[in-house]
């Protein structure tokens, strides 16, 4: 195998060595309640870290589910499990209490086998470490090249993973996902250390062991279709959730995504218009492309009446039942409008920008890392008063930033408000 590139950012992707087969094969897949014994057992009496990935079929299916789970640790080997296949989970679960997981975007994964009764008490993410330590590129087969010398194929990344049976070069390419994702972590932990970076990595990883991400079931979930602003007035918020509501079961009762269904832009334009003709449902061009065009006019045509009743039932609302407006955001305006509404913010705002761009050159992490963007704006609209460190910190404390975080954006928001 290659050796780690150090600091050599740019390298040529032929001097990478391609990752192409798992060294003990490509394993069956586990989808009775004998071999998910036998996994179990084999994980328990394992050591060390546990890599952890989750095949999903976006794009392909309704929700997040996972169709395909992946599970690495040294002296238990390479294993696939088939979670739709297999009722309970609660095996694995147990073999792998109190193991540090490790999983490249966590957050991408964590929802979808908290689904299926698997949750980490600690864990370690290669694409978060890789942010922290600096890379170019964080996904999995740039970290790979990065640390390990090798690189990984992504052709089956968008696949439908609800297939049965699933391919064997599928399975592979979900067996290489974890090979070396140990071993990464491995090497990432000492780069990270040699930076003085580890304990931030700690804190992040903590931080995310409680990711719940979002829900679904939310009753406002609606509100979250793209371009819903559209949609100011009452009426048509009532039609847009009316609209959402029929759309989402569809897809469920098909188990497709929702835009297979209906895109999210003819929907809000039909709530923008409110036709309540059939001749009238097809409004124009809602689509930027003539392949995404001509499905949205198939499922307008195809679900006409139920687009209809939908609109119906809006119109037919009582003032009273009408949907309230959108919760005022308990945050600071858009910084766009801070100019006019507070000069004096927008100019401390401009201030930490360019002072936490520095530190970003400085310590090599981007800026989002070193504080959620909302977190800083937050306390620049409304500092404390007086705005000393320790207030800031306390500020900042109490909106969820971590220590680390604290430590290096404080001083610079201090400094931003002190040069007003």
């Amino acid at each position: 195998m290659n050796q780690p590139r150090g600091d050599d950012r740019e390298v040529a992707l032929e001097d990478f060595e391609p990752l192409d087969a798992p060294v003990e094969g490509v394993p069956a897949v586990v989808e009775t309640p004998s071999r998910l014994a036998e996994l179990a057992e084999a994980l328990a009496g394992a050591e060390g870290p546990v890599a952890v990935d989750a095949e999903r079929a976006s794009g392909h299916r309704y929700g997040q589910r996972a169709y395909l789970l992946q599970l690495r640790r040294e002296g238990a080997g390479t294993w696939l499990v088939d979670p739709v296949a297999l009722e309970d989970l609660s095996p694995v679960a147990r073999a792998i209490d109190g193991v540090e997981w490790v999983l490249h975007a966590a957050t991408q994964d964590i929802p979808c086998l908290a689904e299926v009764g698997l949750r980490p008490t600690s864990l370690f993410d290669t694409e978060l470490g890789a942010r922290l330590a600096g890379l170019p590129r964080v996904g999995l087969s740039a970290s790979m090249e990065y640390y390990l010398g090798v690189t990984l194929a992504k052709e089956h990344s968008a696949v439908d993973w609800s297939t049965r049976p699933l391919p064997e070069p599928w399975l592979r390419y979900a067996a290489l996902d974890v090979e070396l994702l140990v071993d990464l972590r491995d090497r990432m932990e000492r780069d990270l250390a040699e930076q003085g970076k580890l304990e931030w990595a700690r804190q992040e990883f903590e931080a995310l062991v409680s990711f719940v991400g979002p829900q679904r079931d939310d009753e406002d979930a609606w509100r979250r279709t793209s371009g819903a602003q559209r949609a100011r007035r009452p009426r048509q918020a009532a039609a847009l959730r009316e609209l959402w509501l029929e759309r989402d079961r569809l897809a469920r009762e098909r188990d497709v995504p929702p835009g297979r269904i209906l895109p999210d832009a003819t929907l809000v334009d039909l709530a923008a218009r409110l036709p309540q003709h059939a001749a009238d449902l097809a409004g124009g061009k809602t689509e930027r492309s003539h392949a995404r065009q001509r499905r949205a006019d198939q499922g307008l045509a195809r679900h006409q009446r139920i687009w209809l009743a939908a609109l119906r039932r809006a119109a037919d609302l009582p003032e009273d039942e009408l949907p309230p407006p959108p919760p005022r955001p308990d945050g600071p305006p858009p910084p766009r409008a801070w100019a006019d509404r507070d000069p004096e913010a927008a100019a401390r705002l401009e201030r930490a920008r360019a002072g936490l761009a520095e530190l970003s050159e400085r310590v090599d992490v981007p800026v989002e890392n070193l504080m959620t963007p909302d977190l800083v704006r937050r306390v620049l609209w409304e500092p404390p008063s007086p705005a000393t460190p320790e207030a800031l910190e306390a500020a900042f404390a109490d909106l969820g930033a971590r220590p680390w975080q604290r430590e290096l954006v404080v001083p610079v928001v201090h400094s931003a408000l002190r040069s007003g």
